[in-house]
């Protein structure tokens, strides 16, 4: 019986310990969405990253306005609704492929006036607010 009560006690132990190192690494490793770096400026263009893939990540972005600006959307293996982005605001409605990057230029967008992005069905989008 002594036996037994030590390997009980020797598994609860571990599976204790395997779920508060789960429990760690599901929240701090994985990052915010909306406190992502996706925005960059390179030779006088903004460049604002999204991807596209059960969603969009992030799904709040914070850039700079009047400042020319490009939107890059990239997939990988998407084959859901978020690969068909319409965008009305700048006239921007296709099927984004699969796997790539597609390029989507914004123009000079002004401060205080969103660009938001969303799926064919309506289901997932992003917001790009200009400051």
């Amino acid at each position: 019986m002594k036996i037994f009560n030590g390997i009980n006690k020797t598994a609860s132990i571990i599976v204790t310990f395997g779920l508060i190192i789960t429990l760690i690494i599901i929240f701090t490793g994985k990052s915010n969405p909306e406190s992502a770096q996706n925005v960059e400026i390179r030779n006088g263009i903004q460049y604002i990253t999204i991807n596209a893939r059960g969603g969009y990540f992030p799904n709040v972005s914070s850039a700079k306005a009047g400042v020319p600006t490009k939107l890059i959307m990239k997939t990988g293996g998407t084959y859901d609704c978020s690969a068909s982005l319409v965008i009305n605001s700048v006239g921007f409605k296709k099927i984004l492929p699969q796997t790539g990057e597609t390029e989507i230029d914004l123009g000079k967008p002004e401060a205080e006036k969103p660009i938001q992005g969303v799926c064919g069905m309506g289901m997932y989008n992003f917001l790009i607010n200009f400051i």
